[in-house]
């Protein structure tokens, strides 16, 4: 394999350029750490209706194959929680379940997470590796400390770590509960998303530190929080920006099966929906509804005459939302002990009458209790969970812990 350091040295100009690489410090981490070592035993490119090609290290031109682990892109390393690009030959079909995040996102990140010299870190989700790479060559191994569920990536990364000369704290296990063995930590960073910030994380993270994840059940629609613990437990922040990541595996909602027309057979209510369900595949939108609707999952489907079908669904909570669009209008039909759209509406209602703020304005506040998050003034004292307009917040919400 030829060297990649002019590879590497590109990448970091173009990192620099799009403004992820700011700091000496990870500049030269980036230049200093072989990506392609993190992607063996290969990838897996996406091909043409839905399908994936496998592509190995070993059975590609070595400068094909650099082009690919230099590439601007994420890169998918298994589908289906098992397979990865060594075990087959040809195009096939799969959800991705472990991946390379495009680079411009994992130096992003890093640098969002404001580290010092000897900062030590939590990392949950190793994956491949790189993203451990560069905290370990920052900081140095022993301050870093990563958690991947899957004991096969785990493995491959650990290997790969090995190779490029890291010996870090590599744990098999549930990011979700955090290390606590070599807590507390400075910095907690996940590469994968999460519904809400586990308070564990927070509970094993120094007064001043900072957790940084993606926050979100649906695959876009989710947000980057930045939260700073405080010295009474607590710890706020903010969405910094849109983010996208693969859900924690614990948390991963199963896909719908079955006939999504008997799942919606009886209704209990039936009205002309005031805002456009449309509206939830846009990002903020999308972000909204799953704060006002947990649970819920969206879905899209065409019906056997062409006609676009619409629905929210709550498996655990036996409610859906289900609309068709009609010429003077959206109509939903909904069903079962939540009225979803009812929650969600009235949030988009709310947030269009305020000027449809982006993303970045989206607060909040976490306790062992609750999560509150909230869009506008600075007043979360109140219990309810009613959306406020006017000079208290625009939209907030308070979701108990069990």
């Amino acid at each position: 394999m030829p060297d990649s350091a002019p590879q590497r040295h590109a990448l970091a100009d173009r990192l620099e350029a799009a403004g992820a690489l700011k700091s000496p410090g990870w500049r030269a981490a980036v230049e200093a750490v072989p990506r392609e070592l993190f992607l063996h035993p290969g990838v897996f490119l996406p091909a043409e209706g839905g399908h994936w090609r496998p592509v190995t290290a070993l059975g590609t031109d070595p400068k094909e194959w650099l082009e690919i682990a230099y590439s601007d892109q994420s890169l998918a390393t298994q589908l289906d929680g098992h397979l990865t690009a060594d075990q087959i030959a040809g195009l096939v079909t799969g959800v991705p379940t472990s991946s390379s995040t495009t680079p411009v996102t994992v130096v992003g990140m890093i640098e969002d997470l404001e580290v010092t010299d000897g900062s030590t870190v939590l990392e949950i989700g190793t994956g491949t590796g790189y993203s451990t790479a560069l905290m370990c060559h920052r900081l140095g191994e022993d301050n870093v400390t990563t958690i991947e569920v899957d004991p096969q990536v785990a493995a491959r990364a650990d290997a790969a770590l090995e190779e490029a000369g890291f010996s870090t704290w590599t744990v098999t296990g549930d990011g979700l509960l955090g290390h606590p063995p070599r807590a507390p930590y400075d910095r907690v960073i996940a590469t994968c998303a999460v519904r809400r910030i586990p308070y564990t994380w927070i509970r094993q993270t120094k007064p001043g530190g900072i957790i940084l994840a993606t926050v979100g059940s649906w695959p876009y629609g989710t947000g980057l929080a930045k939260v700073t613990v405080n010295e009474d437990g607590s710890a706020e922040g903010r969405i910094i920006g849109r983010s996208s990541f693969m859900q924690a595996r614990s948390q991963a909602a199963a896909p719908l099966a079955g006939d999504l027309s008997a799942r919606t057979a009886y209704a209990d209510s039936e009205r002309p929906a005031k805002a456009p369900p449309t509206l939830l595949e846009e990002w903020m939108p999308a972000f909204l509804a799953q704060l006002a609707a947990p649970g819920a999952q969206f879905v899209r489907a065409t019906g056997s005459d062409g006609e676009r079908l619409l629905y929210l669904f709550d498996a655990e909570r036996e409610s859906f939302a289900a609309f068709t669009e009609e010429a003077s209008g959206w109509t939903v039909r909904q069903g079962g002990p939540v009225v979803l759209w009812d929650d969600i509406e009235q949030a988009l209602t709310a947030w269009q009458d305020a000027g449809e703020p982006d993303i970045s304005t989206v607060r909040l506040h976490i306790t062992d209790r609750a999560h509150v998050y909230w869009i506008g003034g600075q007043n979360i004292t109140t219990k309810d969970l009613s959306h406020w307009i006017g000079e208290k917040p625009v939209l907030r919400w308070e979701h108990r812990l069990a």
